[in-house]
């Protein structure tokens, strides 16, 4: 077989296993489809499917079909981070700032101390720290990964829990808003390439021009001209972000958030999204999959993801509840609240990714994380829907 047919069977199994599991196991209650696609890319990777067939695994994901299933997974990751961006509600933020600053600063700090926690007891054993990784970047690395809120998946989880549109709905995205601009400025000073200061400088002060010029030139052109021309942004922002010793999705984020939600139809934005999820994102699923490894260990890989869970599930609990209590929120609704922040699949695996392209952390440790941002993900809907029918109740 050629290259184009072992491609064409890779993605075969990409696309269908993952939705027959899904369809057959009905498995939507605890893992939606994005879940069970980002747990079928583990199974599929080396450290599964790999060590159970060796020689099927080398004929399949053969380097060739690799890098063209990464190709794919790029561009898929870029415009999934750039529509992240372009979401994210500022105007609301700013306008019930104290308390949307005071729930999303315990609901990010808190899980960032017990994340960074976590982590310092896991550097106390090798295997966990990569090449170009110093110490203060895994601890800050881990313990920020266990703070991250998927937005994307929570807004699939409240609509489908029925309060998307409720004011509780808003309240958790505007919380969820605010750390996600956080998660993404701590995430640029981990990766601050101080070898590249110089082009880093110029993309600070170009930055700012360029973001003025893009929003001006989206306002006069036709509604039907925005997305493509928002296509071309997320692109040269992705190379210049790259270029400048970040990351092409550092860039990806930057190009989205610069951009107004109200520039595009909101149902336009909805069934994009959904587009972009079922036709190219479960190959960037698959991708990441092939990265996982178990070089410590399995039974250590397994008990560091269920340390960094407890840790970011004990600190956003933690820090929700705090926050109620200074705000003074109806009973049950924190508990509500803390858990719906627990969604990390996708956003988390994104974070991660780019600190192992940045060989911060190693292939065990994203493992590690990776294992943990699918369970935090599966317990949430299980976890608020009980609670969530009480609150209402009251």
């Amino acid at each position: 077989m050629n290259t184009t047919e072992i491609f064409l069977i890779a993605m075969l199994i990409i696309f269908s296993v993952p939705y027959l599991v899904w369809r057959l196991f009905r498995t939507d209650h605890y893992a939606p489809l994005v879940v069970v696609q980002i747990i079928g890319g583990i199974l599929l990777g080396p450290g599964v499917l790999g060590a159970v067939f060796p020689d099927y695994y080398a004929f399949v994901f053969r380097p060739q079909v690799i890098q063209s299933l990464n190709g794919v997974a790029w561009w898929a990751v870029m415009i999934f981070v750039w529509l992240a961006g372009i979401e994210l509600d500022l105007k609301a933020a700013w306008a019930n700032r104290t308390e949307t600053g005071v729930t999303a600063g315990l609901a990010l700090v808190m899980p960032l101390l017990f994340g960074c926690a976590a982590a310092a007891v896991l550097l106390q054993f090798p295997g966990w720290v990569g090449e170009r990784g110093q110490t203060w970047q895994v601890l800050a690395g881990m313990g920020m990964a266990c703070a991250v809120t998927a937005l994307p998946i929570l807004v699939l989880f409240l609509d489908k829990l029925g309060v998307l549109r409720s004011d509780l709905g808003q309240r958790v995205l505007r919380y969820a808003s605010l750390d996600d601009i956080a998660i993404w400025g701590v995430l640029a000073l981990i990766i601050l390439d101080w070898d590249r200061l110089g082009r880093q400088a110029a993309f600070l002060v170009g930055f700012p021009i360029a973001s003025i010029a893009v929003r001006a030139l989206m306002r006069r052109i036709p509604q039907t001209d925005r997305w493509y021309v928002g296509l071309i942004w997320l692109a040269a922002m992705g190379f210049v972000g790259d270029w400048a010793g970040l990351h092409y999705m550092v860039g990806a984020f930057l190009a989205g958030v610069v951009l107004d939600k109200d520039l595009f139809e909101e149902r336009q934005m909805d069934s994009f999204r959904h587009i972009v999820l079922m036709t190219i994102m479960p190959v960037f699923f698959l991708s990441t999959g092939l990265r996982t490894q178990w070089d410590v260990g399995g039974l250590m890989v397994f008990g560091a993801a269920a340390l960094l869970l407890v840790a970011a599930v004990a600190g956003k609990l933690a820090g929700v509840h705090l926050a109620g209590r200074v705000l003074k929120w109806p009973k049950g609704e924190a508990a509500v609240i803390g858990w719906l922040l627990q969604t990390k699949a996708l956003i988390m695996i994104i974070f991660a990714n780019i600190l192992l392209d940045k060989a911060i952390i190693t292939n065990a440790a994203f493992t590690a994380l990776l294992l943990m941002a699918v369970g935090s993900t599966m317990l949430t809907i299980p976890m608020v829907k009980p609670r969530l029918a009480r609150l209402t109740a009251s």
